[in-house]
């Protein structure tokens, strides 16, 4: 069992065996958690793909997820970690499908450019280039930074596009995530004022939660059962590489350069978290490897026909809420996600979820992952200079939530890359930061 001091809440650590039942239900827990569904179906309906394609899309992103898990948490990284889509390159894949023919030789151009950045990620890796960088110019402080920006960056992505702006009537949405939060934080509260009923309760909150949403849902007619059923029982992803075939283009791979670097901040971040609430500190070499890990998935999932997966930060969140850190049960999650990428009703049944019972979740998840990272900066001794190291990159955050997407789509392409990703900029302004503000301070009370 994981260690039971005053400053972890964890049931099981990262190396703790949980029985086989045990963890594969927890393992569909950190699924459901986790919008997977929904990168793809935005850029289906972007590109105005018909059902068979958008089902493909969807299939072919769940089995890139389940593998980037496995990879990750048994062989690369070692640690806890669940890969999803990704929703920085989303913008790049539409721009680069129509502007390399669409339909005709647009596909083949992304997944080309897709390939080549991943092999750059793989590169870094293998190199130790980005455990030097990471090294020299991510401290505590500014992976503290980076966790809080990362759970702050969440919260509209939480409370307005899954409950207020989503589709349905607001009211309606309000309820369903406040049913679906306030279970959860029952659920929680029960474990915690209950220590024998721990296991239940604050293990499977998430699940109780989604469920209570879900039956909320059907008893208001919200949940969309025609999907379900006219889904099939088994069908293969089928448009891929084979499909689509391979080109390559230098503007659209300088832009999935671009892509791949923010994307990588974002991941850092993620890793950070994790790093955090399971109490274990990542290794030069499991920087290396989460890295190289990374890139093959990426490689992997640009071949399947799906988009770039990256190391979910709402699994910090989740972590945090059961106090499950093994890797058996991400492992589980995984083959549960290439289960999914096969099973058609099961996939359809969990994107018929309307998104405010995801939303009244995924807020409470953005909430732990923001404190996770302020508990990291609270631990270090701090002098003035690193108030405005912390602070700024904070605001920036903030600005780039609330900057209007007039102002954004102004700025040249490439720009417009980095501003669409909170964690990015800050990121970049903390590390800039945190090397040009005097260290004199700290030398002399030192």
């Amino acid at each position: 069992m994981a260690k039971t001091d005053s400053e972890s809440s964890l049931i099981y650590g990262p190396n703790d065996k949980v029985p086989t039942g045990q963890s594969i239900l927890l393992g569909l827990q950190h699924v459901l958690a986790m919008d997977v569904y929904v990168p793809p179906v935005i850029i289906a309906g972007l590109l105005a793909m018909g059902v068979a394609e958008k089902m493909s899309l969807i299939q072919a992103t769940f089995i890139a997820a389940g593998i980037g898990t496995i990879l990750q948490t048994k062989f690369f990284m070692k640690m806890p970690i669940s890969a999803g889509p990704s929703f920085v390159p989303i913008g790049a894949i539409v721009g680069v499908y129509l502007a390399s023919g669409g339909a005709k030789g647009g596909m083949a151009t992304v997944i080309g450019s897709l390939v080549v950045g991943a092999l750059l990620m793989v590169l870094l890796g293998m190199t130790g280039i980005f455990q030097k960088v990471i090294n020299v110019l991510v401290p505590s402080i500014v992976g503290g930074t980076i966790i809080t920006s990362v759970g702050l960056s969440l919260m509209p992505a939480a409370l307005n596009d899954n409950i207020f702006k989503a589709p349905g009537h607001i009211n309606q949405n309000i309820i369903l995530a406040s049913v679906t939060g306030v279970v959860l934080l029952f659920a929680v509260f029960l474990g915690l004022y209950f220590p024998k009923a721990k296991h239940f309760f604050k293990v499977g909150s998430i699940i109780l939660a989604l469920a209570a949403g879900t039956i909320t849902a059907t008893m208001m007619g919200l949940f969309n059962w025609k999907v379900v059923s006219q889904a099939k029982w088994f069908t293969f992803p089928s448009f891929n590489v084979f499909h689509y075939g391979m080109q390559f283009n230098f503007s659209a791979i300088l832009t999935f350069i671009v892509i791949y670097a923010v994307i990588t901040a974002e991941t850092t971040g993620t890793w950070f978290a994790m790093s955090a609430v399971t109490d274990e500190k990542i290794t030069p070499k499991q920087w290396n490897r989460g890295i190289i890990g990374e890139g093959i998935s990426c490689i992997i999932s640009a071949l399947l026909g799906s988009t770039p997966v990256t190391s979910y930060s709402t699994n910090a969140g989740v972590i945090s809420i059961t106090g499950i850190a093994s890797k058996k049960v991400f492992i589980s999650a995984g083959i549960w996600f290439i289960a999914l990428g096969f099973l058609g009703k099961v996939s359809a049944f969990l994107s018929a979820i309307p998104t405010p019972v995801i939303g009244g979740v995924f807020a409470i998840i953005c909430a732990t992952i923001m404190l996770n990272g302020l508990k990291v900066i609270k631990g270090i001794r701090t002098t003035e200079r690193d108030l405005y190291v912390v602070g700024m990159p904070i605001i920036l955050t903030m600005a780039m939530i609330l900057i209007p997407a007039s102002t954004v789509k102004a700025a040249p392409q490439m720009i417009q890359y980095v501003l669409e990703s909170p964690v990015a900029v800050a990121a970049i302004a903390c590390v800039i930061l945190n090397q040009i503000m005097p260290k004199r301070l700290q030398e002399e009370e030192k």
